[in-house]
Order: C-alpha cells, then structure tokens, then sequence
C-alpha cells in the first residue's frame, strides 16, 4: 500500500572525543509498556486496514518497539526536531522472526515489509515543481495530511540485495533503501548506520530540507501475511561520530 509517511559522541580525529556534537535521541526505551510512550504515536493511513500492534517490551536483553502484523499496516511515529546538517546519521537496531515470503517492492501488490524504518521530509515549495505539489495535494486528499513532501525508507526486504535503491511502487517521493535482505540474520539484532542527509540529497536534489518525523512499520496488508519485528535504541549522530548502542541486558 501506499505508505508515506508517513527520523553520540564517540571518537572523531585521531582518537579524539568530540564533546560538541549531539546525541539526539529518539526511541530510546526504559520500560515495558502496552502502549509506546509519548510522542510516539500510531498513524493510521487507511481505516479499512487492521492496524499493526505495536508495544513496548523487554526483547532478548533489549527494551524495544514491537511490531506485529496480520495482513495489516499502521505506522509507529515520532516528531523529529534535529538539525540534519549536524547530525545527518541515523543509527537503530532492528530484528525480524522472519522476511516475508511473497513480497515484491516493485509492484503495488507486492509493496509489503516484515520492518521498515523511514523518514519523512519538508521541502520548501520553490523545491517541488507545479507537478509534484498537485501530486502532493491530491495524495493528501485520499491519505490525509500524514502524506509527506518525500520520504526515504530503510527496509528489511526478502528478495533484493542489500544496497538495492528504487522509488516506491506507488509514488517517486518515496524511496526504499533494502538495508537488511533475506533471512541470514532474522532472529537476532542486528545494529545499522545510514547518513540520511546524503541518501536524502541524492535522492530528492541538494535542496533546503527538514526531517520531520521518524516512523517504524511491520507491513503485510498487501501479501496478507503475518510479521513479527523488533525496533530499538533509534538516535542520530554527526557524520564522523559512531553510533551509541547500549549493552543488551540479559
């Protein structure tokens, strides 16, 4: 389906800690919870869909998001308010039981993820050609003022490499990232770092731009499947600064 929208201080130079530079922080979780803790916030895009569940839990030694799916889609959210330009790199550790089988992100049919972290974007309207604005108007119709100006999604695919970059099925404001692909590491967490500012500029234009919101997604309304993922400990950090990932508490 059409998912638009719906978002450290370690060493820099040589082996120098950089203390300037900022943590944000964004789905950092400390306790269990039946319902995932403000301002995160499930935004549903379509109301003849069941809603993926989403709580909080205690997940092999991390607290983190859970995902659950049953031929449903719904967004977990969260406001975003970084300076991309000084902490482009967006770090978080995810987990799935498994990819889904007959997904195929290059048709609408097929435009379902067992998780997909992604970002949302604010462009100013000088950016966006008379096209795009009345394409971007006419969606927000149908789905509603969630419909962002662009978007770039990380996903945990179950066909395409790693590295494999196309626009969405449904839209070309909406890329898709394959990050994770296939089962290999299903099952376990596993950590990832993307510089959202340069995935960003390449694929929308070097142009003036906010992140806006940060959102997780189990997908299956599409494949009428069921899916199982695991989000957690989500931050951005400078360019040249590593991610910050607490130790798994057993």
């Amino acid at each position: 389906m059409l998912g638009p929208a719906v978002a450290l201080i370690i060493s820099s130079g040589a082996g120098l800690i950089d203390t300037t530079l900022p943590t944000v922080a964004v789905g950092s979780f400390t306790h269990e919870s039946e319902v995932p803790p403000d301002p995160w916030h499930v935004i549903q895009l379509d109301e003849k869909v069941p809603q993926t569940r989403y709580q909080i839990i205690h997940w092999d030694g991390v607290t983190a998001i859970e995902a659950s799916a049953d031929a449903s889609m719904a967004l977990l959210a969260s406001p975003l308010e970084i300076q991309l330009e000084q902490t482009p790199v967006l770090c978080w550790r995810w987990r799935v039981d498994s990819p889904l089988e007959s997904a195929d992100m290059s048709r609408k049919s097929g435009d379902d993820y067992a998780a997909r972290v992604y970002v949302a974007f604010e462009f100013p309207r000088s950016a966006m050609s008379w096209g795009t604005r009345f394409k971007l108007n006419l969606a927000r119709q149908i789905f509603g003022e969630h419909v962002p100006d662009a978007a770039i999604n990380y996903v945990w695919d179950n066909r395409y490499p790693v590295g494999t970059d196309m626009p969405n099925a449904y839209t070309d404001r909406m890329r898709m990232s394959v990050v994770q692909s296939g089962p290999d590491n299903a099952g376990n967490w596993v950590q990832e770092r993307r510089n959202v500012l340069l995935d960003a500029r390449q694929a929308f234009g070097d142009h003036p731009m906010k992140a806006s919101l940060l959102a997780v997604a189990s997908d299956t309304d599409n494949t009428k499947e069921q899916a199982r993922a695991g989000f957690a400990d989500l931050h951005f950090v400078g360019a040249d600064v590593s991610c910050d990932f607490p130790m798994a508490n057993h």
